[in-house]
């Protein structure tokens, strides 16, 4: 992966469990110094499809490139860029908030590890909270902290999941100011959110998923609550 991927692309990407399919045959690009939201109902595909791209989980089917390189989990270069916030924070309960940085940055191997994690910390809001223990952060802390842990290496894959989940007002503001920066930086982000409101603020294009099927794929115009319901009505790709 380079410094900076142009494009990540998935061709005929499927993923089953035992004998049900959850993604089927995905041929998508998502570009350079974009957020992408990906839409569907429950079980559409969604959450696997960020799984599969954090390379963690492998494809029943299909391929993933990293620009014109296909995407292998044991390059320590595919995965060295990719930020990504799940539904569990997967932090470090019994360490604080600092230790917890730490830690992620060394497996990142990053330089200035010390500086990097002291200007997440502010820029979350939480150099108050660095040396507290993670337990006894509130959910909206903890999230703050995690959505850090996904932006330290710089990513230029950030995969979020909910991001929003536990945070306040001023919390949702930072993430999503946080989010478009990192568009701005030219980062490929992907977007899993049930708060449109929140994602027709930062996305700009769109990606609707069905039983695990392609509904719609393209740039946001207009309403995205219009375009989301009738990609699912219509059920045609485009």
């Amino acid at each position: 992966m380079s410094e900076m991927a142009l494009a990540v692309r998935t061709q005929d990407l499927s993923r089953a469990y035992d004998d049900e399919y959850a993604l089927i045959g995905l041929n998508s690009t998502f570009e350079s110094g974009t957020i992408t939201a990906i839409l569907g109902p429950n079980g559409a595909g969604k959450s696997t499809l960020l799984h599969l791209l954090t390379l963690m989980m492998r494809p029943t089917e299909g391929t993933i490139f990293f620009d014109d390189v296909e995407a292998k989990p044991n390059r320590e270069s595919h995965r060295a860029k990719i930020g990504y916030v799940g539904h569990q924070t997967m932090l470090y309960r019994t360490r604080t908030g600092h230790e917890n940085l730490m830690f992620f940055g060394r497996l990142y191997g990053l330089d200035n590890l010390a500086s990097r994690v002291d200007e997440l910390l502010a820029v979350v809001g939480l150099t108050d909270a660095a040396q507290r223990n993670v337990e006894e952060y509130s959910r909206g802390m903890a999230q703050r902290l995690t959505i850090a842990r996904a932006l330290l290496p710089k990513p230029t894959l950030l995969l979020l999941d909910e991001p929003f989940t536990g945070l306040d007002q001023q919390g949702h503001t930072l993430a999503e100011d946080l989010f478009k920066d990192q568009k701005d930086q030219g980062a490929i982000t992907l977007l899993v959110s049930h708060d449109l409101s929140a994602t027709a603020r930062i996305a700009d294009h769109c990606l609707v998923l069905k039983r695990g099927r392609l509904k719609y794929q393209g740039p946001v115009t207009g309403s995205l609550q219009s375009l989301y319901q009738s990609a699912l009505q219509d059920g045609a790709a485009t």
